[in-house]
């Protein structure tokens, strides 16, 4: 899990909004995208490892993969919500 203060000084690379965890129902729904082979990122890649971190830009219109404890905040690697 990620430290809230690093939290706090995080933001979303295109919207420079703040960053939040993502719920469980989202992480559920995401899951759901990865088993059905349907959740790809902004480049167009398709996801398939299982989500167990996600980061939530502001006005809730992207996602970030958190990776051992690391958030990948790389516009391309985005996910659309």
């Amino acid at each position: 899990m990620i430290d809230s203060k690093f939290l706090d000084i995080l933001c979303c690379p295109e919207t420079r909004g703040a960053l939040k965890p993502a719920n469980n129902e989202l992480l559920a729904t995401l899951n759901s995208a990865i088993e059905a082979g349907t959740l790809k990122n902004v480049a167009g890649e398709k996801i398939t490892e299982k989500l167990t971190e996600v980061l939530v830009s502001e006005d809730g219109s992207r996602a970030y993969i958190v990776r051992e404890d690391i958030p990948v905040l790389l516009a391309d690697e985005a996910i659309m919500l």
